[in-house]
């Protein structure tokens, strides 16, 4: 442990410090060139709701001309590379949490970014957080573009001097809620244009549909539906329907995984977890007649690739991811059971066991769920 907090401290020394000597070594380099940088460090679903917003950049009359370079989060390495890349002039992923212990990657990758003298970095995320500000700070980039934010990405005592990195912070309006439409209001502001996209999407190849695929992960264990009620959800299921049931996820859900199929006693309950890649795992869901999840990216992969689904969820971040807004067509039906502590961005004021579920996604029972399936179930 004392090991990893050295490491943390030489980590934020970079991130806070260098940033200042970058900015005095930037004086010294040749006028920078047409070259932009998105910092987009966050979760997969992150990445769905934001995606469509590089080819927004790319065929802007303002960044047409410009070599557009992407540091990304590896999570979703895959998929920016599968779909954007034609966008890409380069491109850097890395994994938040783990580069934050590694000064010595961090600071590699920072010269990096200093030595391709952008001339703007843009940072779309409302709720910023450290790694990526204290890297878009050592571009030393002549335009710096990101949001006001809040605190919820980082402690107070980080943000004051990251805000300093930023040439131009943007004011979130209050009627701006939903994730997709804090990324619309962001790049019509940066691109000084009205832009037309109206949900996100994914380019894949429609093809006849079958099959129900459930995610049950949620991210984080506390954040997602019990176990032994998806065994429940996907009985009903059996009753009254013929599709194959697929459950899938990570490798680190397998365990969660073969429980429910366990519990569940169903024939035709098929089990992918960990088998595909991400892009096969979207060509799965396209291919689905119904995806049901927790508040996960495999909602905003749906609605990406206009799939029914239904999600169950809480109200940590109630509407900005779900449910969707009336004006984005295709959003998921939602289970919930609204409480007055909705918008907690999951600080929870409610002490739990370790193994405990948060008080906001229990009260969301199996005939809630149930009835959401149903309307949109195939025989």
């Amino acid at each position: 442990m004392a090991q990893n907090r050295n490491l943390f401290r030489l980590s934020r020394f970079i991130l806070l410090k260098l940033p200042y000597l970058f900015r005095f070594l930037g004086m010294l380099r040749p006028a920078p060139g047409k070259r932009l940088l998105i910092v987009k460090a966050d979760a997969i679903g992150d990445y769905i709701l934001f995606r469509n917003f590089i080819a927004e950049v790319k065929t802007s009359p303002k960044y047409k001309d410009y070599q557009i370079d992407l540091l990304g989060n590896k999570a979703w390495e895959s998929l920016a590379m599968a779909y954007d890349s034609r966008y890409l002039s380069g491109s850097y992923f890395i994994s938040p949490n783990g580069i934050a212990y590694q000064p010595g990657a961090l600071l590699k990758l920072g010269w990096a970014l200093f030595k391709r003298n952008y001339a703007v970095v843009l940072n779309p995320s409302s709720t910023r957080t450290f790694i990526p500000d204290g890297l878009a700070g050592l571009t030393a980039a002549k335009q710096i573009i990101g949001f006001e934010s809040d605190f919820e990405g980082m402690p107070a005592k980080y943000k004051t001097r990251t805000d300093k990195f930023y040439t131009a912070k943007l004011a979130l309006p209050a009627g701006i809620y939903h994730e997709f439409h804090r990324n619309n209001f962001y790049f019509e502001q940066v691109l000084e244009q009205p832009i037309s996209l109206s949900k996100p999407a994914l380019p894949v190849q429609q093809q006849p549909r079958s099959g129900i695929i459930i995610f049950p992960g949620a991210g984080e264990k506390k954040r997602g539906w019990e176990l032994v009620k998806f065994a429940g959800l996907i009985k009903l299921i059996r009753l009254h329907s013929s599709e194959s049931i697929y459950i899938a996820g990570g490798p680190d859900e397998a365990t969660a995984n073969t429980y429910i199929c366990r519990e569940a006693l169903s024939t035709g309950v098929i089990d992918i977890t960990g088998a595909t890649t991400l892009p096969q795992l979207i060509e799965k869901i396209s291919a689905s007649t119904l995806v049901i999840a927790n508040d996960s990216s495999a909602i905003h992969i749906a609605v990406a690739t206009g799939t029914p689904s239904v999600c169950i969820t809480g109200g940590g971040h109630f509407d900005r991811f779900v449910p969707y807004p009336a004006d984005i067509s295709g959003g998921p039906a939602c289970a919930y059971h609204k409480m007055d502590c909705y918008y907690c961005n999951w600080i929870c004021k409610y002490q739990t066991a370790p193994n405990e579920r948060f008080p906001r996604i229990n009260p969301v029972t199996l005939d809630m769920a149930w009835q959401a399936v149903l309307a949109l179930l195939r025989p």
